[in-house]
């Protein structure tokens, strides 16, 4: 299978800083009311152990990822093989320890996303894709891995949403006002969002976030498109990944694919 190399490296890499996560976290001290631009010292082992796997088998590859390492300062940060990795997505949560964090993998061949991993080490669940590979899921160190496919709900009225834990979930942001799903689900990470329309947990996921970067997302995206679904900007866009600065400006909505269009319909309003 194409990419075969490169999926079995990043899921090495995900375990290998899923369990350095892991024993960090046990003795963390939980901070209530991290800020949503928190970032620890266990973000930068991550990325430092990530980093170290894949150099030493893709040495002449591209990395951008969203953390300062050493590991990371003497390599391209563009190119036709490039890796994007968030070492902690969600660090939030994990400075909360309550969980909601993931690591998050992707390798774009030409500036497509190739290979995606999504690693939720607090949880033990991981979410891989490969293109024309499709989305597959190994939960609980299971041995043999399982098919990921979208759900086939079709009416906004019967789909969930996921979005980040908002200060009051008792006001509705605008996005919900203006697509009414059935259901809201809050978590932090972009990658569990992603990792739960793609897994048939959830319907859809909205970010209208001004300034986010291809690590938030690159792993996730293939995830979803590989599960059946349909991941774009806010107009309809396609993705574009490995842009100097690895900026995002066009949101995203990542889907079932069944609701895709009606959804981008009621995000006009925003406009």
């Amino acid at each position: 299978m194409p990419f075969e190399a490169e999926l079995q490296a990043a899921l090495q890499a995900a375990d290998r800083a899923s369990q350095a996560i892991i024993k960090q976290y046990a003795d963390f001290q939980a901070i209530p009311d991290a800020p949503a631009s928190i970032t620890t010292d266990v973000d930068r082992l991550s990325q430092a152990l990530i980093l170290e796997t894949l150099q030493a088998q893709f040495p002449n590859d591209a990395y951008c990822a969203e953390e300062t390492t050493a590991s990371g300062s003497k390599v391209a940060e563009s190119g036709p093989r490039l890796w994007v990795v968030d070492p902690i997505d969600g660090t939030r949560g994990f400075a909360m320890k309550n969980g909601e964090f993931s690591v998050m993998i992707a390798f774009l061949a030409d500036h497509e996303v190739a290979v995606g991993v999504v690693a939720e080490p607090a949880k033990g669940l991981l979410t891989y894709a490969v293109r024309g590979g499709g989305c597959w899921r190994r939960d609980g160190g299971a041995a043999e891995p399982t098919a990921c496919k979208v759900t086939m709900v079709s009416e906004l009225s019967a789909s969930a949403l996921v979005q980040s834990r908002s200060k009051n979930p008792k006001e509705p942001g605008a996005e919900v006002r203006l697509i009414q799903p059935g259901r809201v689900v809050e978590t932090y990470s972009a990658g569990i969002k992603l990792a739960m329309v793609a897994r048939g947990d959830v319907e859809m996921y909205v970010n209208n976030y001004p300034n986010f970067h291809d690590w938030d997302i690159a792993a996730g995206d293939i995830l979803v498109t590989e599960a059946g679904g349909k991941v774009t900007g806010l107009h309809g866009e396609p993705l574009k990944y490995g842009q100097p600065g690895a900026k995002q400006r066009f949101g995203l909505l990542g889907t079932n694919g069944k609701i895709h269009d009606a959804v981008l319909k009621k995000l006009e309003a925003l406009q």
